[in-house]
């Protein structure tokens, strides 16, 4: 990929740096292979943005890129050049995702407000932050804060996004207010509809951010009645084809599965990982693999929220492949790509290496 183009305070244009800081460790030798696969986890050795036409239609994407730190080759020398690292990928994610589709976007708050706008733009509608708080042990009462004049940094956010599908070039907010216009028939009349006193009108069919999905049921009512009661010259109302009327079958299709486990809130108190779990290089003094492995009972949870059994998972940026770890033991399926050698082989060790089975 080449290096993205960023404008400076000064009004000239020179490239952001793509040249990393260098890793922990560098293996000397190659992978055996470039693509591992045992039939619900494929790897692949190279850069993803050669692979997501291959790949199958994700129900969860998880995105551990570039953080505009140098963290590895290829990474930007800031934030600014992020957007224009990152677009070529969301482009790809957004034609292979559908309104089942959720994002996990792994960064620092900069990074992702850098990258945010463009997420919008592709058409992924913004959820929520969650925080990974890494405590005091992350920076281990190392820091001069008079000399960084802020105070110290042990967080990481993972930021959930879903997919927004469009029915006719619209949200599906301002399409279900448009169909039931249509009709002709009072707003309030889809209250009755759903046979709820204020509901529909106040959630369903708000238009500000109040807005709130109706349930399946919900839906094949208000579509059941529009089609009954609303003008006859303008049926079928609440058609996703343009030929029948929208099912509740159908209309769950439109929205991302999201389970959360009770008592989870958006802040993930995670020390950060050391013994077994960590990822260590016995050749090379046993030194730590990657500097910021993700935990993989985060993984897991992020995982099982937003797909089923049998789903499919993408780890475009794939490091130590915690994500397709995480989907090998909870029975997903994954796609997983790594551009660096030695993070591929480490990372593929994780599928056949006993003493590396976490």
């Amino acid at each position: 990929m080449n290096p993205p183009v960023v404008k400076q305070r000064n009004n000239g244009v020179v490239p952001a740096s793509t040249v990393g800081r260098g890793k922990v460790v560098t293996l000397d030798s190659l992978p055996v292979t470039n693509h591992w696969t045992n039939g619900a986890i494929s790897l692949y050795h190279g850069d993803s943005l050669d692979f997501y036409g291959e790949w199958d239609s994700p129900a969860t994407i998880v995105s551990d890129g570039a953080y505009g730190i140098l963290g590895f080759e290829g990474d930007t020398s800031d934030h600014l050049g992020m957007p224009e690292w990152y677009q070529p990928h969301i482009e790809a994610w957004s034609s292979k995702a559908t309104g089942q589709t959720t994002l996990w976007f792994w960064n620092s708050e900069i990074g992702w407000a850098a990258v945010h706008p463009v997420l919008e733009r592709c058409g992924w509608r913004y959820v929520n932050a969650n925080i990974w708080n890494k405590g005091l042990a992350h920076i281990a009462g190392n820091v001069n804060t008079a000399k960084i004049r802020r105070f110290p940094v042990v967080t990481e956010i993972c930021v959930q996004y879903v997919f927004e599908p469009r029915i006719d070039g619209l949200t599906l907010q301002h399409w279900l207010y448009r169909e039931w216009k249509r009709t002709g028939l009072p707003m309030k009349r889809a209250n009755d509809a759903c046979s709820v006193k204020d509901v529909a009108v106040r959630k369903y069919l708000d238009q500000g951010h109040l807005w709130y999905f109706p349930p399946p049921e919900m839906f094949a009512k208000m579509a059941t009645y529009a089609n009954e009661f609303g003008r006859a010259e303008g049926r079928p109302y609440f058609s996703l084809n343009g030929i029948a009327p929208g099912t509740a079958e159908d209309w769950a299709k439109m929205r991302s599965t999201f389970n959360c486990p009770m008592g989870t809130t958006n802040v993930w108190d995670r020390k950060p990982l050391k013994g077994s779990e960590r990822v260590k290089v016995p050749e090379i003094s046993g030194k730590a693999a990657h500097l910021n492995q993700k935990p993989l009972d985060l993984m897991k949870m992020i995982v099982s929220s937003s797909s089923n059994p049998s789903d499919v998972v993408w780890e475009p940026f794939g490091g130590l492949f915690s994500a397709s770890v995480a989907c090998r033991d909870i029975g997903r399926r994954a796609f997983a790509a790594e551009i660096d050698s030695t993070y591929f082989q480490l990372g593929l060790k994780r599928f056949y290496d006993p003493d590396l089975l976490i």
